[in-house]
């Protein structure tokens, strides 16, 4: 079955290829609130990757005119990432959902003959980023790194900030994916994060490092009302700029 997506494409001057970006967002659980969602994300971000090179492409993600959770009324994409009741939610199967997401759009853009084949770097933000982790312990030989942004799931339950669902279940399961990980990864979060505050995203990462994943770790001052929307506006980019910078020197 085809289940086609709209996605934000922004690629350098000439012909290419070029080497891939992968932008993935965060989601809401709420079936309302994602039809109102902005369909397009990370515009700023997606220009400072394409200004190193990078082709970049950010998927709706079920979202906007996407937003529609049954399969057969779909017009561009489905919504694929439900976890269940916060009493045993499934962390897992949601990651590796957003994960294959990811894998259709490296085939296609390879088949396509508009990326070099072998220099992928996945980003994500929020449930994006946690999908970008869940890819981590794939070890897809294209994809040189992984950068996220306040990833993780379970965040805002009934809408109030700090409160999490079930965040010890998210530690155990992001140790799981650390288990088979050995894709560099470049963990970010703000010490304002209201969805995973700094004591859960380091109990995570070291959960995922000491399970054997290959991640490094920062935690910037607080932005904004709310950091963890940092990778969202454009005046974050000299926060993180010179993390992942050096990061794409090192492994893309």
């Amino acid at each position: 079955m085809t289940l086609p997506t709209v996605a934000y494409v922004v690629r350098p001057v000439g012909d290419g290829p070029f080497p891939l970006v992968v932008m993935n967002h965060g989601v809401s659980l709420d079936q309302r609130e994602r039809s109102f969602f902005p369909l397009v994300e990370f515009r700023d971000a997606a220009i400072w990757f394409a200004r190193r090179g990078y082709m970049v492409v950010a998927p709706a993600g079920g979202y906007g005119a996407a937003a529609l959770d049954d399969p057969e009324r779909g017009i561009y994409s489905v919504f694929y990432s439900k976890i269940g009741g916060c009493d045993n939610p499934n962390f897992r199967d949601a990651g590796f959902a957003a994960a294959l997401m990811d894998k259709w759009i490296i085939d296609y853009m390879t088949e396509q003959k508009l990326v070099v084949p072998d220099k992928i770097i996945v980003v994500g933000q929020s449930a994006g980023g946690w999908g970008a982790l869940a890819l981590s312990s794939q070890n897809l030989p294209a994809v040189r790194a992984i950068i996220t942004f306040a990833a993780g799931r379970g965040g805002h339950v009934d809408g109030k900030p700090n409160n999490n669902c079930a965040p010890d279940k998210l530690v155990a399961a992001t140790a799981d994916l650390g288990r088979t990980a050995r894709t560099p990864t470049l963990w970010i979060y703000a010490e304002n994060d209201t969805f995973f505050g700094p004591a859960l995203s380091r109990r995570m990462h070291d959960a995922y490092t000491g399970a054997g994943g290959n991640a490094e770790y920062h935690l910037l001052p607080p932005f904004g009302s709310d950091g963890h929307f940092l990778i969202d506006s454009p005046d974050a980019i000299p926060l993180w700029a010179p993390l992942v910078g050096p990061f794409l020197d090192r492994h893309g």
